[in-house]
């Protein structure tokens, strides 16, 4: 990432070989159709070239930065084509800034692209184990991209039991990694 920061064009064709695979992966979940989900790969490292200062070393894990911006990007495309609304918000480097660009807690534990791959199978078993319910909320809100409240609109159900829902899922989640962990 130092590299890519001074503009070096062949750090940034490294980081693509050693990333796209895994971000492709992620973009295909949240966009169903490949030759967007294409497009929205090619936009990631674009704006991984021209936002690159918003890149912190110092707090920012590189894997983590990737996978939130590819998350965010694709989450954007995919509200953008469903929502007549979104797609009237002007796109700007403020709004891409805001809400594209990840900010990432200092309390996140690093996680480079190797551990990542060795835990892979553990979170998809962990969220097996979730009932079919706290599963359906969390792919609404990571992969969907909803807010709470079109959560609870599209499910017809109180926002405080969307808020319940969710943070149930997430703690089983957590406690299902956790058991997967010391097997």
């Amino acid at each position: 990432m130092g590299r890519v920061a001074n503009y070096d064009s062949k750090a940034l064709e490294i980081l693509y070989d050693r990333y796209s695979p895994l971000l492709y992966t992620i973009i295909k979940k949240i966009v169903s159709d490949k030759d967007l989900a294409e497009e929205v790969l090619v936009e990631v490292f674009a704006i991984v070239w021209r936002k690159i200062e918003l890149y912190d070393s110092e707090k920012d894990n590189t894997y983590s930065w990737l996978v939130g911006l590819t998350r965010n990007k694709a989450v954007d495309v995919v509200r953008r084509n469903n929502n007549d609304q979104v797609k009237s918000i002007h796109y700007s480097d403020e709004y891409e800034n805001r809400f594209i660009i990840p900010k990432l807690s200092k309390e996140i534990d690093p996680l480079d692209l190797k551990t990542a791959f060795s835990i892979s199978g553990n979170v998809e078993n962990a969220l097996n184990n979730l009932t079919d319910a706290q599963q359906y909320v969390l792919y609404l809100a990571y992969y969907e991209g909803l807010t709470q409240q079109q959560i609870a609109e599209k499910l017809n159900i109180p926002l405080q039991t969307v808020v319940s829902k969710i943070k149930i899922a997430s703690n089983n989640l957590r406690e299902n990694l956790l058991s997967e962990g010391e097997e």
